[in-house]
């Protein structure tokens, strides 16, 4: 089974390394790592260059920002199982892809399997806000609930039935094609108990008090286009959840 890796880069040389280390030291063998960079113009792709031989397909071109650049990726991917990895974080251990690899072998059935998530300090490295997760159902979305997107690993085919990232949705294109699969579509997924990312906080949708607002629209605008019923009241809840998740 092949699951193929994708790393969104622009610009990303302070922790790319990191990243494509934690990639590359995995156990499980086949995997198809797929770097899309949108023309950087620091050290980026000369880091790419030091590890070509461990990745797959490698493309630098200018792009409509991360979702199209992830859509470029997609379109790239020849694995069973596809997977997300930005370039500012890293795998949680070197045993994760043969844990999601061991989760879709043992069921066929599984759409997509997902995990925890730690949001770490960029310079510093201490955890800021934890996300864990559960085993859930489509119900779970109408209660705020969503994986963790920067987790989730998802059959190749099903982005082929229901769609890639919708590029009129901003910042918020991860959450929209959650709310598809596992809302809309209510695709089988299996939660992994394990910390499965390590994500350093400031984030596109994270970056000011505008983008919070946008986003804050945009997330709206995915609830309502993906028919979820009360979709205020389901926007709170999703804000509550992710208060809780804050270090204390």
């Amino acid at each position: 089974m092949k699951i193929s890796i994708i790393t969104v880069v622009y610009n990303g040389e302070k922790y790319l390394r990191d990243c494509i280390e934690s990639v590359i030291g995995q156990t499980y063998q086949e995997i198809e790592y797929i770097i899309v960079d949108g023309k950087s113009t620091d050290g980026t792709c000369a880091i790419i260059q030091q590890y070509r031989s461990n990745i797959q397909h490698f493309i630098s071109e200018p792009d409509k920002g991360l979702y199209d650049a992830l859509n470029k990726g997609i379109a790239l991917a020849s694995g069973d199982i596809v997977g997300i990895l930005n370039a500012d974080d890293q795998l949680a251990g070197n045993h994760i892809i043969e844990a999601v690899a061991k989760t879709f072998k043992e069921n066929k059935a599984v759409d997509g399997v997902y995990g925890d998530l730690d949001y770490i300090h960029p310079s510093e490295g201490t955890i800021i806000r934890k996300w864990r997760s559960k085993q859930a159902n489509w119900r779970d979305i109408q209660k705020g609930w969503m994986p963790a997107h920067p987790t989730l690993y998802l059959k190749r085919t099903l982005f082929t039935q229901y769609g890639n990232y919708a590029l009129d949705m901003g910042s918020v294109a991860d959450y929209d094609l959650i709310l598809r699969f596992f809302y809309h579509h209510q695709i089988n997924a299996v939660y992994l108990p394990v910390l499965m990312v390590k994500m350093r906080v400031g984030g596109v949708s994270n970056d000011s008090v505008m983008a919070r607002l946008k986003a804050f629209q945009n997330d709206f605008r995915a609830l309502l286009r993906n028919k979820v019923p009360q979709s205020f009241l389901v926007l709170l809840k999703k804000k509550w959840l992710k208060l809780a998740q804050f270090e204390r």
